[in-house]
Parts: structure tokens; sequence; C-alpha cells
């Protein structure tokens, strides 16, 4: 079986409403798994230009998937280790979160496989 490498990237502004108002920065920034295949992801890295703390949030069909913090002016990177799959048909959003008030850049780079 083949696999694909796909990535969700690329740098965005963020104009913060609260760290509990996640918002999708970008279309570019969302994934639907084709069907007959499943991914995995793989990593997550990020960088925040803001003096703030900022949040990327993996969002699985309009739910939280998975939250990385992101320090002020700081950057986080995570690797998965495939922790589970997502199926056919799943929608994978890359959402950022900011205190209120919060103007700023973030960085972000999703990598995920497609099998």
């Amino acid at each position: 079986m083949s696999s694909t490498f796909r990535f969700l990237q690329g740098v965005f502004p963020v104009t913060g409403q609260g760290l509990d108002k996640h918002e999708l920065l970008d279309e570019s920034l969302t994934y639907t798994v084709p069907e007959g295949r499943r991914a995995q992801v793989l990593y997550v890295r990020g960088g925040n230009a803001s003096d703030e703390l900022v949040v990327a949030v993996l969002v699985r069909d309009g739910v939280p998937m998975r939250w990385f913090p992101i320090g002020a002016k700081g950057d986080v990177h995570v690797p998965l280790r495939v922790v589970e799959d997502v199926e056919a048909g799943e929608v994978l959003e890359l959402h950022v979160a900011a205190p209120a008030g919060v103007v700023g850049t973030v960085v972000v780079d999703l990598g995920l496989v497609e099998i």
C-alpha cells in the first residue's frame, strides 16, 4: 500500500478572541481524508510572534482533538508517532486561539501521512 505525505502549513495573522474561542485561520488548513484511505498525524510545529501564549487546536469533524500551546515569542514541536487513525471522510482543521485583543502572527506546520 502506498502512502502520501500531506502538510497543512503557512504563516497567518491571528487576532485573539479568547483562549476558549478557537477558529480556523485559513481554508488551506483543512484536510479531508479521501474515501478508501486513512490518515495519521505525524507532528505539529508552530511558532508565535506575539507577546502572549497562543494555542494551536487540531479539530476533527468540528470537535477539538488536541491542543498545542505555543508560548509568547516561542515555538513548539510535538512528534505524535501515530497516536491514532483518522478515517476516510473525516475532516481535520488546524485552528488557533489567543487571549482577547492579542494581535500577532503564527507559523503552523501539521504533517500527516495518508495510507
